[in-house]
């Protein structure tokens, strides 16, 4: 008798660009984040569909957590939404307040980094490139 082994479901955040600029913000998140890596990166060639050298997939890692990003070739009407955010527990006040600092400069700031009741400290960005961010601080 055959047995079907479930497969191990993975779940990755995707974050597809459409200004050519996925490697400037991949790099961005891993500088800024610890532990923290690119992983793998594919590219694409002079033959196109996209601007030649700019990403396919590219996997990564912001603080161990998978990530994967993409620069689209295809200009949707859409973009990144502040309804879905990346949600990051800060261990002390100076790292909440570097990640403030860094993720909204040239962004925009939903929340400013205040106490808002449930927790010490609290931001809400949305950085330069379109993606938002949730900075908490217990």
């Amino acid at each position: 008798m055959f047995k079907n082994k479930p497969m191990k479901q993975q779940i990755t955040t995707f974050l597809t660009f459409q200004g050519n600029n996925a490697e400037e913000a991949m790099n961005f998140y891993v500088e800024l984040f610890d532990n923290s890596k690119v992983i793998n990166v594919q590219r694409y060639g002079k033959d196109g569909p996209g601007l030649e050298g700019t990403i396919v997939k590219a996997i990564f890692e912001l603080n161990g957590t998978p990530f994967i990003c993409s620069d689209s070739f295809i200009k949707h009407e859409w973009s990144f939404t502040p309804a879905v955010s990346s949600w990051v527990e800060c261990n002390t006040k100076e790292e909440i307040e570097h990640l403030y600092a860094k993720l909204s400069e040239n962004g925009d700031v939903k929340m400013p980094l205040d106490n808002y009741g449930f927790s010490k400290q609290f931001a809400f960005v949305e950085d330069r490139f379109g993606v938002s961010w949730q900075l908490n601080l217990e």
